[in-house]
């Protein structure tokens, strides 16, 4: 596994009510024991619940992010992508991480987030099954795997593909930095 302790990686998560805990907490968590610096980030202040009862406070709102200070963001999955997909900065926050090269992990139903940025025509991505089509329709080429690497983006399934989600983003962080 990549070790980006002394890179001073900095990744940006997003939070919005419904998340999925493990698919939020466990890259939170690895990223850190990793060296990274985790930002959360919401639609607003204040809390969020995941579907599963674990809460997440975001350190700041999405108004306040300058893409340009993240490394990376992740995507978790769960309903809370079909709620972040709703707000134009979230939007306009992942397509301009995209454009600036920056790694993007995203997982189960999050792929709804990057459909809605416009950002996977083209692209081979994996996601919950469930949005297959969501996928396709949006322009990717969607693979059943446990992890897809594309260039930037970073894509699994579900909760129990996240042994191979995080070493695949945390080996993209180390690649990005030491570019």
């Amino acid at each position: 596994m990549a070790d980006i302790s002394d890179m001073q990686v900095r990744v940006a998560v997003l939070v919005e009510d419904q998340f999925e805990d493990l698919e939020l907490w466990y890259p939170v968590l690895r990223l850190r024991e990793a060296g990274a610096e985790v930002t959360l980030v919401g639609p607003n202040a204040g809390s969020y619940r995941g579907k599963h009862g674990l809460t997440a406070d975001p350190h700041t709102d999405i108004d306040e992010v300058d893409a340009s200070a993240f490394d990376g963001l992740i995507v978790p999955g769960g309903y809370a992508p079909d709620k972040l997909r709703r707000h134009q900065p979230v939007l306009a926050l992942v397509r301009e991480m995209n454009n600036a090269g920056a790694v993007i992990g995203f997982i189960c139903h999050a792929g709804w987030v990057l459909a809605s940025a416009g950002i996977l025509n083209g692209r081979r991505i994996t996601s919950f099954h469930s949005i297959r089509d969501d996928m396709v329709n949006a322009g990717a080429q969607w693979l059943d795997a446990p992890v897809v690497v594309d260039g930037n983006l970073i894509s699994s399934r579900n909760p129990g593909d996240l042994p191979q989600f995080l070493p695949a983003i945390l080996t993209a962080l180390a690649q990005r930095r030491a570019a």
